[in-house]
């Protein structure tokens, strides 16, 4: 965005100090005082611990072309330069987006999820920018200040945003998608993150729909058809649905408008083919695992819903680069492949890993890493002991678990496994002196387990140490 700070102030409701700065222009928006750029505005935020208005004249002082200053913060930095008065710097933040929005001609695209809405976004970027100027979150600016933000950093001749939009209670998605106004949003899935905060996973569907609340009328909605709490949502008379409202769906079902209609893994991707796709068309992304194709499918309905052609699709997942592996594949200094999925984990992502692991081929052996997922609510012992029954000797050949949950992993991989496979550990140093000595070369070693669980050391553990010879 670039601006002078008079239509600024218009923008986001707010009052400019002095008429004599009404033309000076500021470019971009930062609301971190460690990344001032020279001519940028500054945004500073209030929280519980800490509060952006202590940095305002620091900024100013490096640089910024000026700075928004929440009234009930007493005396603001006039003397380092120029400011405009807001009630809310949020909600200030919030509606200079909304208005430079407005001001562009870019389409919206929202999309959103419990899994996957990262990787989908990537993909979608890549196949809509084989046709069109694209611009997408950054990361995972998927909050009431990264999607602001995001907006804001878009070049003015964009000519479609995707936006990722997270959440972790009700109604945030609903303010999300108010703001972007998105004529296409597409629901990845609906899993169990959240289950602490939403109770269900009834309700957290609920809180994922809301991104319909800001759709145009005649908009579009694609979803995940395999999952059947989205239609039960979408009938229920509190959900919102604009005027005239499309639908498409896509999964592993073929009641879907699109599906898979064959699948090869390999060591570097996946190679499918799909049922909307010609019939000569294979298509590939360096990605493992089925789910992963799922998501590639949605992110191919709507790029053909902005008519990109089938020969662009093609090249945009050709061409496809990811704003983060999750489940990256190493390889260890003993010959040993690791897929690191350390990143996060919930009982669908964990199935979802564990299901890439069973389809790795020409490996000695399949060994499995997991520890606990976090923030499942009150019944988060019973969705580790599932993941455990889960587990049967064709997907995993050896168990290890880190963790009081994870053990209640093992527990339910007991139904399955032999007793003599599974290992249970709440030390992970004890772990990863076990672990090294069951390793051998060409073995395949999935590790997942939430961020907090930090499995990570173990894939790196795994990654530098030798094998001791017999």
């Amino acid at each position: 965005m670039i601006r002078n700070l008079s239509q600024i102030a218009e923008m986001c409701g707010g009052t400019l100090g002095r008429e004599e700065h009404s033309g000076v222009t500021a470019q971009g928006v930062v609301t971190d005082s460690r990344k001032i750029s020279a001519g940028c505005l500054f945004v500073p935020l209030a929280g519980e611990n800490f509060d952006g208005h202590a940095f305002a004249a620091e900024a100013l002082r490096q640089g910024a072309a000026g700075c928004l200053w929440q009234r009930d913060h007493g005396t603001p930095p006039e003397t380092e330069g120029p400011v405009i008065f807001v009630e809310d710097t949020l909600e200030a933040l919030q509606r200079l987006s909304k208005s430079y929005l407005k001001e562009t001609k870019a389409k919206v695209i929202g999309i959103t999820g419990s899994n996957g809405k990262t990787t989908t976004k990537d993909i979608a970027f890549s196949l809509l920018a084989t046709t069109f100027k694209v611009h997408k979150t950054n990361g995972n600016f998927n909050n009431h200040i990264g999607v602001p933000l995001t907006i804001l950093a878009m070049p003015e001749d964009s000519e479609i945003a995707i936006l990722e939009m997270g959440m972790s209670a009700r109604y945030e998605i609903e303010l999300l998608s108010k703001l972007a106004e998105p004529e296409t949003v597409l629901i990845t899935n609906i899993g169990e993150s959240h289950l602490l905060q939403l109770g269900s996973r009834e309700e957290i569907a609920r809180a994922k729909v809301e991104i319909l609340a800001g759709v145009k009328r005649g908009g579009l909605l694609v979803y995940n058809g395999d999952e059947p709490l989205i239609p039960q949502v979408l009938q229920e008379s509190g959900t919102y649905k604009p005027e005239d409202l499309k639908t498409l769906t896509f999964g592993m079902n073929a009641d879907n408008d699109d599906y898979p209609t064959g699948m090869m893994f390999q060591s570097a991707g996946t190679v499918f083919t799909a049922h909307s796709g010609q019939e000569a068309s294979a298509y590939r992304i360096p990605l493992l695992g089925e789910h992963n194709v799922i998501n590639a499918l949605g992110a191919m309905l709507v790029a053909r819903h902005y008519g990109v052609t089938e020969e662009n699709i093609i090249k945009g997942l050709d061409q496809l680069e990811l704003t983060s592996m999750r489940i990256e594949v190493v390889e260890g200094v003993s010959g040993i492949t690791i897929l690191n999925d350390a990143y996060n984990a919930s009982p669908t992502s964990m199935k979802a890993a564990i299901g890439v692991l069973e389809k790795m081929k020409g490996y000695r052996r399949k060994v499995a890493v997991l520890g606990d997922m976090l923030e499942l609510g009150e019944h988060e012992g019973r969705y580790h002991e599932e993941t455990g029954r889960y587990i049967t000797p064709e997907k995993v050949d050896i168990l290890f678990t880190y963790g009081a949950l994870g053990a209640k992993i093992a527990q339910g991989a007991g139904e399955h496994l032999p007793a003599e496979r599974i290992y249970a550990y709440t030390d992970k140093t004890e772990l990863v002196h076990r672990l090294m000595q069951e390793l051998t070369p060409k073995d395949v070693v999935l590790v997942k387990a939430s961020r907090g669980m930090k499995l990570e050391e173990v894939a790196q553990a795994i990654k530098i140490n030798r094998l001791q010879q017999p």
